[in-house]
């Protein structure tokens, strides 16, 4: 409980307020002209005055005990990153922002260690999504008015005990990308129907920092897409995506030919419809001291407005490497639910982990 002793308004300099106070302008407003927590000014004292209030409770102070702006600067301090601006601490409540575009990566087993002490709460943006510069990351806030300063330091330190020292949050700056398109099927080679997969893909590209190499038109030939994935990587791309034969039908042979490059397999298949055909792979490139993500992306990304690929290419963005692990953990929210007006990324696909 809020320990409170009531003083006159004249000495209440520096005091903080237990209650709203409340100005009445007949016909005009009514509101409250100051908030529970505000620390009294020496300017503020006349308005009080005015509004009828010759004597305030206010909070008496207590070793081991913290006022909500205080105690909102702990939780600040836990979250905020490189990349990231916040606002001043009022009524316990702290917002933090991005100072730039980049992929907001949230550790949750510290969020949620936080969020189960009760009394205080960190809300944030879902994690491994894009963001943009001037949007909103996260509000942090404690409830009461005052907490005990050991409360806060118990969350932190149960917030480092799962999740370490860095902040929960970090935003990872989109880093520019040189891409390698690589389109299999015949049907395309030979003419028969014209390329409408590509411009999908590079309108997509278009939202991040990237320039596409190079973009050649194979067969159903994996050794010649073997051979063309290896021949973009050598001429400097940071990322190769391959469209077409991703099925198991016998004449779609992309996966085999992204295996034999060498490169290490992440998964091929993933638990989020549309994109069930996806695979990624990265391969090593020593003499360019990096990894290239590699991508084979499944029919569904020509013609869905949002799948597999929406979710995975802004983390090859921002050089996040995404393990089996994760990719298992996009089936609770992997279903897109093909909307009739596409609010992505504001909705619930890929976010149910």
């Amino acid at each position: 409980m809020t320990d409170m002793r009531l003083i006159r308004t004249q000495e209440a300099e520096g005091a903080v307020l237990c209650h709203d106070i409340t100005q009445i302008i007949p016909g005009v407003k009514k509101d409250a002209v100051f908030r529970k927590g505000h620390i009294v000014r020496k300017e503020d004292i006349p308005v009080l005055l005015s509004v009828g209030k010759d004597h305030l409770y206010v909070w008496e102070q207590k070793e081991g005990i913290l006022h909500e702006n205080d105690a909102a600067e702990i939780l600040c301090t836990m979250c905020l990153n490189d990349h990231m601006s916040r606002s001043e601490a009022k009524e316990g409540k702290i917002d933090i922002v991005a100072k730039r575009d980049g992929l907001l990566k949230v550790k949750r087993e510290g969020l949620k260690a936080v969020n189960g002490f009760g009394q205080m709460m960190i809300a944030c943006r879902h994690g491994d999504f894009a963001v943009k510069k001037g949007d909103k990351l996260a509000g942090t806030r404690i409830i009461p008015l005052v907490i005990e300063k050991e409360k806060m330091e118990e969350a932190r330190r149960a917030a480092v005990e799962v999740a370490g020292e860095e902040p929960l949050l970090q935003l990872k700056p989109f880093v520019h990308k040189k891409v390698g398109i690589v389109t299999t099927g015949s049907e395309v080679f030979y003419g028969r129907i014209k390329d409408a997969f590509t411009p999908v893909i590079r309108q997509k590209l278009e939202e991040f920092d990237t320039e596409v190499i190079g973009h050649v038109i194979l067969d159903d030939d994996d050794k010649k897409v073997t051979s063309s994935i290896k021949d973009m990587i050598e001429k400097g791309a940071d990322v190769v995506i391959c469209t077409g034969g991703m099925s198991v039908d016998p004449d779609d042979k992309t996966p085999l030919a992204i295996k034999n490059t060498g490169a290490r397999i992440v998964s091929y298949g993933a638990p989020a419809l549309p994109g069930a055909m996806f695979l990624l792979a990265y391969y090593e490139a020593p003499q360019q001291k990096k990894a290239v993500a590699i991508m084979g992306l499944p029919g569904c990304v020509m013609y869905a407005r949002r799948t597999i690929f929406d979710l995975v290419l802004p983390r090859v963005m921002a050089d996040d490497w995404v393990c089996q692990q994760e990719l298992a953990a996009l089936g609770e929210g992997g279903l897109c639910l093909n909307c009739g007006t596409c609010t992505f990324p504001n909705c619930g696909f890929g976010k149910g982990r």
